[in-house]
Protein backbone atom coordinates (compact mmCIF):
# COMPACT_ATOMS: atom_id res chain seq x y z
CA UNK A 1 0.00 0.00 0.00
CA UNK A 2 1.34 3.43 -0.96
CA UNK A 3 1.60 6.05 1.78
CA UNK A 4 2.11 9.81 1.86
CA UNK A 5 3.67 10.96 5.14
CA UNK A 6 4.83 14.11 6.84
CA UNK A 7 7.53 13.08 9.32
CA UNK A 8 9.24 15.07 12.04
CA UNK A 9 11.80 13.09 14.07
CA UNK A 10 12.93 14.87 17.22
CA UNK A 11 15.91 13.53 19.14
CA UNK A 12 16.08 14.78 22.71
CA UNK A 13 19.64 16.04 22.99
CA UNK A 14 21.53 18.90 24.58
CA UNK A 15 22.01 22.01 22.50
CA UNK A 16 19.93 23.92 20.03
CA UNK A 17 20.82 22.60 16.57
CA UNK A 18 19.26 19.38 15.35
CA UNK A 19 20.54 19.68 11.78
CA UNK A 20 23.15 16.89 12.13
CA UNK A 21 20.36 14.54 13.20
CA UNK A 22 18.07 15.69 10.40
CA UNK A 23 20.90 15.11 7.91
CA UNK A 24 21.42 11.59 9.25
CA UNK A 25 17.74 10.77 8.76
CA UNK A 26 17.75 12.29 5.26
CA UNK A 27 20.71 10.09 4.35
CA UNK A 28 18.73 7.02 5.45
CA UNK A 29 15.75 7.98 3.28
CA UNK A 30 17.98 8.71 0.28
CA UNK A 31 20.00 5.51 0.69
CA UNK A 32 16.78 3.49 0.71
CA UNK A 33 15.53 5.24 -2.43
CA UNK A 34 12.48 6.65 -0.67
CA UNK A 35 11.06 9.73 -2.36
CA UNK A 36 11.23 12.64 0.09
CA UNK A 37 11.21 16.41 0.29
CA UNK A 38 12.79 18.18 3.23
CA UNK A 39 10.97 21.25 4.52
CA UNK A 40 11.56 23.61 7.43
CA UNK A 41 9.83 21.48 10.08
CA UNK A 42 10.01 17.95 8.74
CA UNK A 43 10.09 15.79 5.65
CA UNK A 44 7.38 14.78 3.20
CA UNK A 45 7.73 11.13 2.23
CA UNK A 46 6.11 9.00 -0.46
CA UNK A 47 6.48 5.26 -0.78
CA UNK A 48 5.26 1.81 0.07
CA UNK A 49 3.98 1.37 3.64
CA UNK A 50 6.56 -1.25 4.67
CA UNK A 51 9.47 0.68 3.17
CA UNK A 52 8.49 3.98 4.76
CA UNK A 53 7.83 2.47 8.20
CA UNK A 54 11.15 0.60 8.07
CA UNK A 55 12.91 3.88 7.24
CA UNK A 56 11.22 5.64 10.18
CA UNK A 57 12.47 2.84 12.44
CA UNK A 58 15.96 3.18 10.97
CA UNK A 59 15.87 6.94 11.66
CA UNK A 60 15.01 6.26 15.30
CA UNK A 61 17.79 3.69 15.57
CA UNK A 62 20.28 6.14 14.07
CA UNK A 63 19.26 8.92 16.47
CA UNK A 64 19.95 6.55 19.37
CA UNK A 65 23.32 5.58 17.88
CA UNK A 66 24.17 9.28 17.65
CA UNK A 67 23.60 9.63 21.38
CA UNK A 68 19.97 10.60 21.84
CA UNK A 69 18.48 8.60 24.72
CA UNK A 70 14.93 9.54 23.68
CA UNK A 71 13.44 10.12 20.24
CA UNK A 72 9.93 11.30 19.40
CA UNK A 73 8.32 11.28 15.97
CA UNK A 74 5.37 13.31 14.84
CA UNK A 75 3.68 11.67 11.88
CA UNK A 76 0.82 12.65 9.61
CA UNK A 77 0.07 10.08 6.97
CA UNK A 78 -2.53 9.14 4.45
CA UNK A 79 -3.38 6.28 2.14
CA UNK A 80 -5.82 6.17 -0.77
CA UNK A 81 -7.47 3.35 -2.61
CA UNK A 82 -9.42 5.38 -5.17
CA UNK A 83 -6.39 6.71 -7.09
CA UNK A 84 -2.60 6.83 -7.13
CA UNK A 85 -1.69 10.27 -5.80
CA UNK A 86 1.78 11.75 -5.40
CA UNK A 87 3.03 14.56 -3.19
CA UNK A 88 3.31 16.74 -6.28
CA UNK A 89 -0.32 15.99 -7.22
CA UNK A 90 -1.51 17.29 -3.85
CA UNK A 91 0.43 20.54 -4.21
CA UNK A 92 -0.58 21.01 -7.84
CA UNK A 93 -4.26 20.61 -6.93
CA UNK A 94 -4.07 23.49 -4.45
CA UNK A 95 -1.98 25.67 -6.77
CA UNK A 96 -4.50 25.17 -9.60
CA UNK A 97 -7.28 26.42 -7.36
CA UNK A 98 -5.28 29.53 -6.48
CA UNK A 99 -5.12 30.67 -10.11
Amino acid sequence: MKILMDLCVVPQVEGVSLSPYVAACQKILDARGIKNTLHAYGTNIEGEWEDVMAAVKACHEEMHKLGSPRVSSFIKMATRTDKDQSLEDKVASVEAKMR
